[in-house]
């Protein structure tokens, strides 16, 4: 069981990686906000357990790209912010859990494996029968969205629309987001754009088995075939 660890505290992430090494897992430990995102593409852990005060990047912010970028990885968030804003801000960010410091280390290891465990059996019902033309599924190494084993016709806009869905699905996702991830950057482009991609997401999803949901208020909402 990898785990990727970022934290900055070095007396914390050196206890952490003594004892849950002795509890079984591969433990990779990441120092620096800067350097987490690309460790996390490199290393593919099964968990990241995630710091939010890092030095170079917030960890939030790491959080968010890494969804932005289709990265499902389980996240359990661990920090010395505790309010509920900040757990609210976390989960929002694509966390799967929050743990605040000080932590009991039998709890911190429980939650860990009940993400590994949730994650593996969402794994093995996909991989029991992965092209029966009834889900979409996305490709890490060529980043395409695939459809019975084939891939999704989709314009740049459109894949980074879907991969921001997929990185959450059954749960929605802001317009606000959706914007980002679709037109990062870009000062010039009406919000309502992102109306426009959302429709042309929807056309192209006909017949996968997997539906666009608009959330008034709220946003989009991917919805897989269970």
């Amino acid at each position: 069981m990898k785990l990727l660890l970022v934290e900055d505290d070095a007396a914390l992430h050196t206890a952490l990686h003594r004892s849950l090494t002795r509890l079984g897992w591969n433990v990779q430990v990441c120092d620096d906000g800067r350097a987490a995102l690309a460790r996390w593409r490199a290393l593919k852990p099964d968990v990241v357990l995630l710091d939010l005060s890092l030095p170079g990047r917030d960890g939030l912010h790491i959080l968010a790209q890494a969804r932005d970028e289709g990265l499902v990885t389980p996240v359990l968030i661990l920090t010395a912010r505790g309010t509920v804003g900040d757990r609210i801000a976390g989960l929002n960010a694509g966390a799967d859990d929050y743990l605040p410091k000080p932590f009991d280390l039998d709890e911190l290891e429980a939650r860990l494996r009940a993400l590994h465990r949730r994650q593996s059996e969402s794994y093995d019902k996909s991989a029991s029968n992965p092209h029966d033309g009834k889900t979409i599924s996305y490709d890490k190494e060529s980043g395409a969205i695939l459809h019975a084993g084939q891939v999704l016709e989709l314009a740049p806009r459109e894949l980074a629309f879907l991969r921001a869905l997929m990185a959450r699905p059954g749960q929605a996702v802001s317009k606000e987001r959706l914007f980002e991830a679709v037109f990062p950057g870009l000062q010039d482009v009406q919000f309502e754009a992102i109306e426009v991609v959302a429709y042309r997401v929807r056309k192209k999803l006909q017949g996968t088995g997997t539906t666009l949901t608009t959330l008034r208020g709220l946003g989009y909402l991917l919805k897989l075939p269970s």
